[in-house]
């Protein structure tokens, strides 16, 4: 992560904030580009080109902002990403963004990891159970690890909830070593 990085990505966060654009769609703008933008190797070409003049790459823009249907701030901010020659940045600048977003929005990021898929209805009173352990809404990453024996494990930012049945056995063994 560079400062930089995280510069634009709060003063993106501020003007998203400001204008009080939809954040969800904001990002997918952003993504959009981003995989347009890696995707093809002449627009990478004509818009890093630094002998091509700033008018013709925001035409460029224009039209792709068109294409994608981006909020003008979106379009604003790829303009000057663009200006100060740092689309070579744009993905680190957009993952400091998510993180800048999800932080404005109270949203935690949850990774559940279970012994066994989980039904939608297991799902959906796990994430409520997360959602209240984080004071906000969560975005789940759903993983599976057999050795877990049954239960689930909930990483949530740093902290991590372990209830699972492998976890409850080392519990007992600890104790009964120490009895």
């Amino acid at each position: 992560m560079s400062v930089l990085s995280l510069r634009y990505a709060h003063a993106f966060a501020s003007v998203a904030s400001s204008a009080h654009l939809d954040v969800a769609a904001a990002q997918q703008q952003l993504s959009d580009f981003s995989g347009t933008f890696a995707g093809s190797h002449d627009l990478r070409e004509v818009l890093m080109n630094p002998s091509i003049a700033n008018e013709q790459k925001l035409k460029v823009l224009d039209a792709i902002a068109a294409r994608i249907g981006m909020f003008p701030q979106v379009r604003n901010f790829l303009a000057v990403i663009m200006d100060h020659q740092r689309l070579d940045e744009l993905d680190e600048i957009l993952n400091e963004y998510h993180i800048v977003a999800d932080e404005q929005s109270n949203v935690a990021e949850a990774e559940i990891t279970s012994a066994r898929p989980l039904n939608d209805q297991d799902r959906a009173e796990l994430e409520a159970q997360v959602a209240k352990l984080a004071g906000g809404r969560v975005r789940t990453t759903y993983l599976q690890d057999a050795t877990l024996l049954g239960g689930a494990v909930v990483r949530l930012g740093s902290t991590v909830y372990d209830g699972s049945i492998r976890a409850q056995l080392q519990q007992l063994k600890q104790k009964l070593v120490n009895a």
